[in-house]
């Protein structure tokens, strides 16, 4: 304990006739320390250290601005993380399915040159220390990061070629680095010692309007497990709709959300955090639309059979097995009706409509996914008959196969606040505006 007490052992007692007794003598650090001015600065470098992590756990929680990608371009969430000493801004997807948090980066002056794009200069900060490619950290812990094997030399930094399901990937070196972070009380907060990537190159489409990744998956190494250690096991958000613009934002908020904050009909379901790790899973049982139950194969929600489903702020639409996704698209086909069909040129979704002459989203059925316990959720009808582009909607669901894992992704999330509880395993949900 970080206490200004220390213990001495003084005296070992042995009794044959009752028990063993140990018995230990104490005494204050500073009788052995007696020097006045470095007693007094010990004790309020400790005292400060102490109390502000008290106060953290105690009264408050981190918050980082939230906002849609739309308009630069991208279907994901973005947030605005400080980084390095002196702390610089980045724009950041946040991916509650990637554990790398990184940034655009040069270390060494080797970095790619990349447009309209904010730069990390790792040597220019104070707080940045590499990770060694002979570590126990780079060559076992990091393995599930894409680590790389390449060490030439003893001083070389700890590489790694992270890859992501879409085919997205990003090459650079691991380091350890302080972010700068603001409380829900107004305070500014650092927290040394995140992992963090210092990327000098990067592909595909999921990076588009963005300086990095914010990996918020359940994992050792994820900004969530080093927020949690700060702030609590919690964390939450909030997505505005998905086409607003960068005006419009909201919060992800690590640590209990604010007690200010009103909202209807809360639900709770169980996370079941290590079925699917690193992602965080739910117990869905079932889809309607209506007051109609779909005829789903039970094995499409069993992660144990390759099925299962997860939440994911990275993923834009809503991924469904080949059964369940049949199910549910011929399910809303038959209130499409009329709306001449047709195929958007690059887009992966298969039912399209157009909607230049009119059509009322309300005569849709209310979609509703059923978790184990009860617990309903309802998504707005927007959030699965999205708009593509102008005069254009589509059924916002891709088949993933089956067997495949179900993914519910961050547009069908809209207008809704999610908290995920760590410690208790629960997710809890409610509609919200947002704003």
């Amino acid at each position: 304990m970080k206490t200004a007490l220390l213990c001495l052992l003084t005296t070992l007692l042995i009794s044959t006739t009752v028990s063993t007794v140990m018995r230990l003598e104490m005494a204050h650090r500073d009788t052995l320390f007696p020097n006045t001015l470095r007693r007094i600065d010990t004790i309020i470098g400790s005292d400060q250290k102490r109390h502000s992590l008290i106060s953290h756990k105690r009264t408050s929680g981190a918050k980082l601005t939230l906002r849609s990608g739309f308009d630069y371009g991208a279907a994901q969430y973005f947030a605005e993380i400080r980084v390095g000493t002196p702390a610089k801004r980045f724009r950041v997807v946040v991916d509650t399915g990637s554990e790398l948090t990184w940034v655009n980066c040069r270390f060494r002056g080797k970095g790619k040159k990349t447009e309209n794009r904010r730069v990390f200069r790792a040597e220019e900060s104070s707080s940045f220390s590499k990770i060694g490619c002979l570590t126990q950290t780079c060559k076992v812990d990091l393995m599930n990061l894409f680590s790389l094997s390449s060490c030439p030399t003893p001083s070389t930094p700890c590489s790694y070629d992270y890859r992501y399901v879409d085919g997205s990937a990003a090459q650079g070196v691991f380091g350890k680095e302080t972010f700068t972070v603001r409380l829900t009380n107004g305070r500014v907060a650092r927290l040394p010692g995140v992992l963090v990537g210092c990327t000098n190159s990067f592909t595909g489409d999921s990076f588009r309007g963005a300086d990095g990744v914010l990996g918020l998956a359940l994992s050792d190494y994820s900004f969530t497990s080093k927020a949690s250690d700060v702030f609590g096991g919690k964390f939450s958000y909030c997505l505005v709709d998905h086409l607003s613009n960068k005006n419009v934002s909201n919060y992800l908020i690590f640590g209990s959300a604010s007690s200010d904050t009103k909202l209807n009909a809360t639900r709770t379901t169980p996370l079941d955090l290590n079925v699917i790790p690193p992602f965080y899973a739910v117990n869905v049982i079932g889809l309607s639309l209506g007051e109609t139950m779909l005829d789903i194969p039970s094995q499409v929600w069993d992660a144990t059979k390759g099925g299962g489903t997860i939440l994911d702020s990275g993923t834009s639409l809503t991924f469904l097995a080949d059964s369940a996704y049949k199910a549910v698209i011929s399910g809303l086909e038959r209130y499409l009706v009329g709306l001449k069909r047709i195929k958007p040129e690059g887009l992966p979704i298969e039912y399209c409509f157009d909607t230049t002459s009119g059509f009322n989203e309300s005569k849709l059925p209310q979609l509703m996914f059923h978790f184990k316990g009860g617990a309903r959720f309802e998504p707005h009808r927007r959030s699965y008959l999205v708009d593509a582009a102008p005069g254009v909607k589509c059924l916002g669901f891709v088949s993933a196969g089956e067997p495949g894992t179900n993914v519910i992704g961050n547009i069908m999330q809209q207008n809704y606040l999610w908290e995920f509880d760590l410690v208790a395993s629960t997710l809890t949900f409610a509609p919200s505006t947002c704003l």
